[in-house]
């Protein structure tokens, strides 16, 4: 599957499996869709620092975190709709819901908005800007387990804090997303942080997504002020502030993406920084793509190392909803150690 694919799945999202029971009738009336994807691995793992390799059924997605859902519209005349989405995330190789134990069921988007001529407003759970840019630019999208972008902003693979904080999607908030200006769309999201005698512990961010013929380009921005500790910086942390700005070109032969990004942390202790790069390509080779990324990570302030991760995979796909897949992940921080991940899988859409 393209990015160009993935990025449509995180845009139009949805689940409620109480939806199912309703009538025909209403169901075409509402314009409801049933959708999702399947992806799963086996692999082995070997976790920064350790000596011991985990075999493994990767049920929390290798190229795709797993998930499924419904979304719906309803028009409401005037070019303006009515539009929903409720969707979850879940692990195949066991069946439980959600991408871990004390995840919220529906924790990948649970919103109803207004969509028309001057653009789309969501209000509920909704997928952050910042991730849409992170996974639309780089070869392995937003894959858990080979991605190196992913993983050093968003995974801290137990013994690395993860640096970027927030999560993918944010609760208790609103998103506008304006209409396609020549290429251009802007995304603005805020999250309300529901603190009584608190109104500054809040989020917000966005972005700019532009695609041009063969050219896509991206800047994105997110500030979070915890009222909550979050447990990679301790009780010192008060703010981060994160910026993104992403490019990719398509050759045909090979299509190429970059992006650069800054985290700057407010610790009471010391403030933190934290640069990184990565670099990808994605090359037709047969019916099929080999994806590679090299990512780059520096850390100074009151905890400095520096991260090299890079990936080498190929995608092959059996039809246009299926595809096969297999990948080699390495990690490594300086002070800590290395680890790496490998694997087989297969991803459905549906």
């Amino acid at each position: 599957m393209t990015n160009k694919n993935i990025y449509r799945q995180f845009v139009a999202s949805g689940l409620c499996v109480g939806a199912l029971l309703l009538s025909g009738n209403v169901v075409a009336q509402s314009g409801i869709t049933l959708y999702g994807q399947v992806d799963t691995y086996v692999g082995s793992v070997q976790a920064i620092g350790q000596q011991n390799r985990t075999s493994l059924l990767g049920g929390s997605g290798g190229m795709q975190t797993p998930y499924w859902g419904i979304k719906g519209t309803e028009d409401l005349g005037g070019s303006l709709k009515a539009i929903f989405a409720l969707e979850s995330w879940y692990r195949p190789d066991t069946g439980a819901s959600a991408r871990y134990n004390g995840d919220n069921f529906f924790s990948r988007s649970a919103y109803v908005g207004l969509q028309g001529s001057m653009g789309t407003i969501k209000f509920g759970r909704n997928t952050t800007p910042y991730w849409i840019s992170t996974v639309t630019f780089n070869p392995f999208a937003g894959s858990f387990a080979f991605s190196p972008a992913i993983y050093q902003s968003y995974f801290s693979n137990g013994s690395v804090a993860a640096p970027l904080l927030g999560d993918s999607g944010w609760s208790n908030s609103v998103v506008y997303t304006t209409p396609n200006m020549a290429g251009l769309v802007a995304n603005a999201i805020y999250s309300f942080g529901e603190v009584p005698g608190d109104m500054g512990k809040n989020k917000v961010g966005g972005n700019l997504l532009y695609k041009n013929g063969e050219l896509g380009a991206t800047l994105a921005y997110q500030q979070v002020d915890y009222s909550q500790v979050p447990g990679d910086l301790g009780v010192a942390f008060a703010k981060q502030k994160a910026l993104f700005a992403g490019l990719s070109y398509d050759f045909k032969v090979v299509k190429l993406f970059g992006y650069l990004q800054r985290l700057d942390n407010k610790v009471s202790t010391g403030d933190l920084k934290r640069n990184s790069a990565q670099i990808g390509i994605s090359a037709p080779l047969g019916t099929g793509s080999v994806l590679a990324s090299y990512a780059y990570m520096k850390t100074k302030g009151t905890m400095e190392n520096n991260r090299n991760s890079w990936a080498i995979g190929y995608d092959y796909p059996l039809s246009k909803r299926t595809d096969l897949y297999s990948a080699y992940y390495r990690d490594s921080v300086s002070g800590i150690g290395k680890g790496d991940t490998l694997g087989f899988g297969i991803r459905h859409y549906f």
